[in-house]
């Protein structure tokens, strides 16, 4: 990081969202989340391997973010990322090291999820922030296969229409991977998926602490919100339907 003087503006939602309060209130973990227009919806990519499902069932309208501000910061986000790198840098710094006092203020373990609603490979775009901030659980869920990350940052590898085999490769590295189902009013998710145990990631979106779980890997099942109970495209798994 340089000394270059920069506008102070927040990149990290810290325990905003419906998610990341479960992990604060049940398992003692900050979670700060960067949030940016998915895909291409900004003149850039963000998500360098979205499918037509992934991108017809982003979540990126749901909740605070069905808010034209709440857009408008996304987009501002995106665009600062990519027309002025040293700028975003310098305050993503600025609030990782924010989180991590507050964490410890607070006897927190401190986790940031850089890819809210994008997919970009960071250990390649910043790698000395995983150096830096060597305490902080950097976690993501992503669609990129192969990634060799810091051991710092946890990767869940996610299912789409067209990454079957992607996916199959990713489970036999050991790595964990998403997959959404729709699993019919009160049903609960399959048990197992691919011969492999599913585990339930509607509890908590703190993907790094699955790996207490024992000896995996695992299929992280997710329960198809919005207009993703409603996909055709393959995306979503439809195990089980409402009679």
């Amino acid at each position: 990081m340089t000394g270059r003087t920069h506008v102070r503006r927040s990149l990290l939602a810290v325990g905003t969202d419906a998610k990341t309060p479960k992990g604060l209130d049940a398992l003692g973990v900050l979670t700060g989340i960067l949030y940016m227009a998915p895909a291409d919806l900004s003149g850039f990519n963000v998500c360098s391997h979205c499918s037509p499902g992934c991108k017809a069932a982003c979540l990126n309208s749901a909740g605070r973010g069905g808010f034209s501000n709440v857009q408008a910061a996304r987009l501002d986000k995106t665009l600062l990322f990519f027309q002025e790198r040293a700028a975003f840098e310098w305050n993503l710094y600025r609030d990782v090291e924010a989180l991590a006092r507050k964490a410890e203020r607070e006897n927190l373990v401190p986790a940031v999820r850089l890819n809210g609603t994008s997919d970009l490979p960071y250990e390649r775009i910043f790698p000395e922030l995983f150096e830096k901030f060597p305490t902080i659980s950097w976690y993501d869920y992503t669609k990129i296969p192969g990634r060799v990350v810091p051991d710092n940052y946890h990767l869940t590898f996610s299912r789409s229409e067209k990454n079957n085999e992607d996916c199959r490769e990713e489970l036999k590295r050991g790595v964990n991977v998403a997959v959404v189902f729709t699993t019919g009013k009160g049903a609960p998710l399959p048990s197992t998926f691919w011969g492999y145990e599913v585990i339930d990631g509607d509890l908590t979106d703190v993907r790094f602490l699955d790996e207490g779980k024992g000896p995996g890997p695992y299929v992280v099942g997710l329960r198809a919100k919005g207009k993703g109970r409603k996909d055709t495209s393959g995306f979503v798994i439809h195990e089980r339907r409402d009679k």
